[in-house]
């Protein structure tokens, strides 16, 4: 469970670094790719954020 809340952390970091590079770039294709890959990250971290309330609640039932 702490592997899986250490790289649900990692991927937070990614969004908010991806945001950032995106608010901060002048290039047009840079801000949309990097606006891209941060709402990519975003769909990782629910994925991994919903995984984890699965194993939370799978050992609820067996504990």
């Amino acid at each position: 469970m702490k592997d899986m809340q250490a790289q649900l952390e990692k991927l937070r970091v990614q969004v908010s670094e991806c945001e950032l590079i995106r608010d901060l770039a002048t290039d047009k294709f840079k801000r949309e790719l990097f606006a891209g890959l941060a709402e990519h990250y975003k769909a990782l971290v629910s994925e991994v954020e919903r995984a984890i309330v699965s194993a939370k609640s799978g050992s609820a039932r067996s504990g």
